[in-house]
């Protein structure tokens, strides 16, 4: 179980988009890998409650975010291999703590918050309320945006970790991303 939980070691810079449902996200973690010819790590809770969905016509229980966090890393671990520069994470488990204490009364999983902290990443996205909510099969909060949003804002400030607040349309949440994403390169080198 541990080492399921568990970031590999990996030569690439890891950057995080993190916030609410309907925040633009995965939009921007696919611009950034095309724009820096690199490879993004998809929010493996998505495909997985889609599939649940689909098959079973029922949302998101707390039997499920273990096998989505153990996706999630998993995921990531193999495509951190694939990139020597930049990776981009369509979420992490810090997002998958936030949601399950959201969702169940405050709870999560202590091996998934335990990596949650643990696991490192170089820099967070976290993706502003201002754009606007799309309904699917899987979102459900049109009405706690601005209260999930301050849970992911707490949630980095409580873990310390290095963020910056992305506002704006998808061509002024990129060009920040990526300035960002530079100066980190830059360091590197």
């Amino acid at each position: 179980m541990e080492k399921a939980l568990k970031q590999q070691p990996s030569n690439c810079i890891k950057v995080v988009v993190f916030g609410p449902e309907s925040t633009g996200k995965t939009t921007l973690a696919r611009q950034l890998a095309a724009y820096y010819n690199s490879v993004w790590v998809p929010e493996y809770m998505r495909a997985y409650l889609q599939a649940v969905w689909e098959n079973e016509r029922r949302t998101c229980q707390p039997k499920d975010v273990l096998p989505i966090a153990k996706g999630q890393i998993q995921s990531e671990n193999e495509l951190a291999q694939k990139t020597d520069t930049v990776l981009i994470c369509d979420t992490d488990l810090l997002e998958l703590k936030v949601y399950s204490e959201a969702y169940y009364l405050g709870t999560c999983d202590p091996s998934i918050e335990k990596y949650a902290i643990e696991n490192t990443y170089d820099l967070y996205f976290l993706s502003y309320i201002d754009v606007p909510w799309e309904a699917d099969d899987l979102r459900d909060k049109p009405n706690e945006r601005k209260t999930m949003f301050k849970a992911f804002e707490s949630a980095l400030k409580k873990y310390n970790r290095p963020y910056v607040l992305l506002k704006g349309g998808q061509k002024e949440r990129l060009d920040e991303a990526v300035t960002h994403i530079n100066q980190l390169l830059k360091s590197k080198a």
